[in-house]
């Protein structure tokens, strides 16, 4: 079975990682098999876990052999920057354990959907280490700062209504990959362009006032000359009428 499998599911593609024995846990093969799947893809991507896990974090065997040089080399968290910067919208199915880096890759994506008996956490003060692949500037943006350090400094374990209530998920149901694909679904309607260029501004948001504004500005600018714009403006004018 590949680690990695990848399949088209209606507006979305599903990226699957798919190592059971070690509860879908990132070692340097996944990370390297994802970063070639996203040298293929620029459309609406959900991203989930085989089985009953999403991913438990990294290989801590592989882990524990890491070094110094390891960590500056940034291995997760480089991949974990290009799925945030994914032209298209990211969508993370969580239908099991997200622990460590496999929070740390929910965090990278743009919204988060849980099954109700999925786990969160963040264990790596209890390992010796600390979250190295963004959880300690992803997870404040997304659930507040004293909300974060109170999940690192404890280590501890969250469930699915927790999640849903701090706003770490978006929405909880029987099936994350099921909320996932219907909210692909409603996505997938709108203007890819729009999607691609609202993804952009909402990631200035915490830019200095003037840059969020140039960029927002310049994004409009684009779109108002836009044939699918008009081609949908008058669609909704005709409606009206």
């Amino acid at each position: 079975m590949a680690d990695v499998s990848v399949k088209k599911r209606g507006a979305a593609t599903v990226i699957t990682i798919e190592r059971p024995s070690v509860k879908n846990a990132l070692d340097k093969n996944v990370i390297s098999r994802l970063h070639k799947v996203l040298d293929t893809q620029n459309g609406i991507l959900v991203i989930t876990g085989g089985g009953e896990t999403f991913v438990s974090g990294a290989d801590i065997s592989e882990l524990a052999a890491r070094g110094r040089m390891d960590a500056l080399a940034r291995i997760n968290s480089g991949l974990f920057r290009r799925i945030e910067q994914h032209p298209a919208p990211v969508i993370a199915a969580i239908n099991g354990h997200a622990l460590g880096g496999g929070l740390e890759l929910a965090l990278a994506c743009d919204v988060r959907v849980a099954a109700r008996g999925a786990r969160f956490g963040q264990p790596e003060v209890a390992l010796g280490i600390i979250p190295g692949a963004g959880a300690t500037y992803r997870l404040p943006r997304v659930i507040g700062l004293g909300r974060a350090k109170e999940l690192i400094f404890s280590a501890r374990l969250i469930d699915a209504d927790e999640a849903l209530r701090i706003g770490l998920v978006s929405a909880v149901g029987e099936d994350a990959l099921a909320l996932a694909l219907d909210f692909a679904e409603r996505i997938g309607k709108h203007s890819s362009l729009a999607l691609r260029l609202a993804k952009q501004a909402l990631d200035s948001a915490y830019a200095p006032v003037e840059t969020a504004m140039g960029i927002e500005s310049m994004a409009q600018a684009v779109l108002f000359e836009d044939e699918d714009k008009r081609a949908r403006m008058q669609k909704f004018l005709g409606k009206k009428r």
